[in-house]
């Protein structure tokens, strides 16, 4: 009989495969001169520290993405001193859902470190092969990751408390966190069709993370909240504008005087 390892790591490379293959398939833009993966790693990874604090101003510095995650911080404090967690951990330990196979799959699929191997893996192709359109999109993923992780593992430090299988640093949730900043840039994207099954996958990573006693209700709830702001407010911000699937670009003319206007542009 085969046995998985915890790792998980030959589901990491199917995921990999997935998310990579998603991300082709909808590639709207041709090809741009060929730079390689170092090339144009370098150049990313110099203006890096400036744009993840450029992105972390334009997420936590907006009035309605800083009253939710106040919102969702208050609701995790109600539920944690009210024992809402602690009758939530106590229902799910008598009634657990994933084991095995199933357990280990979402454990994998939701870890952090699984997303930021498929996002390099996209990266480092498109880079490759000249792919402009997508290597830019895998590094607003990079980005998005990258904030979503620092933000959690900082507010896990200052609050360190345990989980109800008896870890530390609980709250928030890393793998609901980055699971939930993973399907909100997808959703971004490539709209619905990839963001709602994203967004379940994301909500069964944080459903496993309270059915092991990895994670408090509160810990999740958290979790979730800063993943979808983080997600969609770096993602909205880098995506080209389009309207209806046409992308939107500058024109200009000098026919009987200067004309200024736009162009919408869609490749079939």
């Amino acid at each position: 009989m085969v046995k998985f390892s915890r790792n998980g790591c030959w589901l990491r490379i199917v995921c990999a495969g997935l998310i990579l293959a998603s991300g082709c398939a909808n590639q709207t833009g041709p090809l741009s001169k060929k730079n390689t993966f170092l090339e144009s790693a370098m150049a990313d990874f110099a203006n890096w520290p400036n744009r993840i604090i450029e992105d972390s101003q334009e997420t936590f510095l907006r009035e309605d993405n800083f009253s939710a995650l106040l919102l969702a911080g208050g609701a995790s404090i109600a539920m944690h001193y009210s024992n809402a967690d602690k009758n939530l951990a106590g229902n799910f330990g008598r009634h657990r859902a994933f084991r095995g196979f199933t357990d280990e799959s979402l454990n994998a699929i939701g870890s952090p470190g699984t997303h930021f191997a498929v996002t390099g893996l996209w990266y480092a192709i498109s880079a490759e092969s000249g792919d402009e359109f997508n290597k830019q999109r895998a590094w607003t993923m990079m980005t998005a990751l990258s904030v979503t992780g620092l933000v959690t593992v900082s507010l896990k430090a200052v609050r360190n408390n345990d989980t109800p299988n008896g870890k530390s640093w609980a709250w928030p949730s890393g793998h609901t966190s980055s699971s939930f900043t993973v399907a909100s840039v997808l959703d971004e994207f490539y709209g619905p069709k990839v963001g709602i099954p994203a967004y379940v996958l994301a909500g069964l990573v944080g459903y496993r993370m309270m059915d092991t006693g990895d994670h408090w209700g509160s810990d999740v709830v958290f979790g979730a909240t800063l993943g979808w702001i983080v997600g969609h407010t770096i993602a909205g911000k880098h995506k080209k504008l389009e309207i209806a699937g046409f992308k939107v670009l500058p024109y200009t003319a000098s026919n009987d005087g200067p004309v200024l206007g736009v162009n919408l542009m869609k490749r079939f």
